[in-house]
């Protein structure tokens, strides 16, 4: 097949190719990425831009690691899929193990999934199939399906995701009439170091009180509530939810799809409240960006309540669950974030966002400017325009794609301290001068 001219890749783009969370009749620019190595992503047109994103949380060890495609290359040798109905084979099997290994104590068995969103979906029907498979059990006993959620939570795009999504500010409020009816508390109003006060619980405590009766679970963004909003909450709150689920008999479902594999400090947000959920969801990191996987982990009780219902089985199977290729570099980029000094490149990432974008709080536009572990956040005043301000990020050789009104970066683990000064930089020259 012969490669495609860059002025023929821009006609396909233009005329047949829809991007996420874009219009075809008045699309957003797409910049032509020809290759992308370490923390930079090299355009057609020969501009380099460091990369801010981490392709959406993902790629935390950069781009075209060695040791990540190494992985690749030795498994399309021995065996690129093979379906997961009734085989098991070793990458799959040793990242079940180690994912059992490095979550919160508990969480002993796993189910693979393609991306964060069905892990979402395996999550809510694995919260949904254990009440049921209970109130069968016990004759009488109310089966609980509704799920409690936070406002400003985002937890995917599939149907069930969307539906404990936050239904206005979020991004799904077109498709409210057909999604189903879930309970919403106020989003934490505690900051991450604010000192603990009850009523910041309040809302949460009395919708368990008044619906527990009917509610399979609470889900849950650990400390960081990511593409809703962009807001650290205290540890103390998530340590709160997991002892009022347990006093109101609720099942809580801890969505780490963004906030898994250090990206707050901690190997996992639920660590900072030293809690276990009964249901977690991890994606995005987990492959360092290589490839779609996803998983959802369980207690025990959750599937022997499961197996041991009426069905016998969990009804779900995707297609490339448990794909070789993707559990092999799966394995690699844990083991090569695990054998590094994470902790400390986390911390040093954070030191340096917290006081290289300190200057924007005196930005007339800026609402607030807060960090946590490799995460920096500028809020502004109003929404930003997306195509108007990421042509600027590029002109400053930066790749920063907003939302809302959160101007925000989670750069890979490996970015240095001079490229992530000069990402900054570009920030605040641009942020400081924007206007809608």
């Amino acid at each position: 097949m012969e490669h495609l001219t860059t002025s023929q890749i821009a006609e396909i783009d233009q005329q047949h190719i829809w991007h996420p969370y874009s219009s075809l009749t008045n699309p957003i620019p797409a910049y032509h990425v020809e290759s992308a190595s370490g923390v930079r992503l090299k355009l057609a047109d020969g501009r380099e831009l460091i990369d801010g994103m981490s392709s959406w949380w993902s790629a935390i060890h950069g781009y075209n690691h060695p040791t990540l495609n190494l992985a690749l290359k030795d498994q399309v040798d021995v065996m690129s899929h093979v379906m997961f109905g009734g085989i098991i084979h070793e990458p799959a099997a040793q990242l079940c193990k180690t994912l059992v290994n490095i979550t919160p104590e508990g969480l002993e068995k796993v189910f693979l999934s393609d991306s964060g969103s069905v892990s979402v979906e395996v999550a809510l029907k694995m919260a949904i199939q254990y009440w049921y498979s209970k109130g069968v059990k016990n004759k009488g006993q109310q089966r609980k399906s509704r799920i409690l959620s936070l406002r400003k939570g985002y937890h995917g795009d599939t149907f069930g995701a969307m539906s404990v999504c936050d239904p206005v500010t979020g991004m799904h409020h077109l498709f409210n009439d057909t999604l189903p009816k879930q309970l919403f508390s106020e989003s934490p109003r505690c900051g991450f170091h604010d000192e603990w006060d009850e009523s910041y619980i309040a809302d949460l405590k009395g919708l368990l009180e008044k619906h527990s009766h009917e509610l399979a679970a609470v889900i849950l963004e650990p400390i960081l509530q990511g593409t809703g909003g962009m807001h650290f909450y205290s540890p103390s709150y998530l340590k709160r939810v997991r002892e009022l689920c347990d006093e109101y008999d609720v099942l809580l479902i801890a969505d780490e799809i963004a906030t898994g594999f250090g990206r707050t400090g901690k190997l996992f947000g639920c660590e900072w409240a030293d809690i276990t959920p009964d249901i977690l969801c991890l994606g995005k990191a987990m492959t360092g960006g290589y490839m779609t996987l996803a998983a959802t982990l369980c207690t025990t009780k959750i599937s022997d309540g499961i197996c041991n219902g009426e069905a016998g089985v969990f009804m779900h199977g995707p297609t490339f669950m448990g794909n070789p290729l993707a559990c092999s570099v799966a394995n690699a980029s844990i083991d090569l974030l695990l054998s590094s000094n994470w902790q400390m490149r986390i911390l040093d990432i954070e030191q340096q966002l917290k006081s290289g974008l300190a200057p924007a709080m005196a930005f007339d536009n800026v609402a607030d400017v807060r960090c946590l572990g490799a995460v920096g956040v500028i809020e502004t005043k109003q929404p930003v325009d997306v195509a108007k301000i990421q042509k600027q990020f590029v002109a400053e050789g930066i790749w920063v794609r907003p939302f809302g009104s959160r101007v925000y970066i989670m750069p890979p683990y490996i970015i240095s301290k001079d490229d992530l000064d000069t990402l900054m930089r570009g920030i605040l020259k641009v942020v400081e001068h924007y206007s809608a």
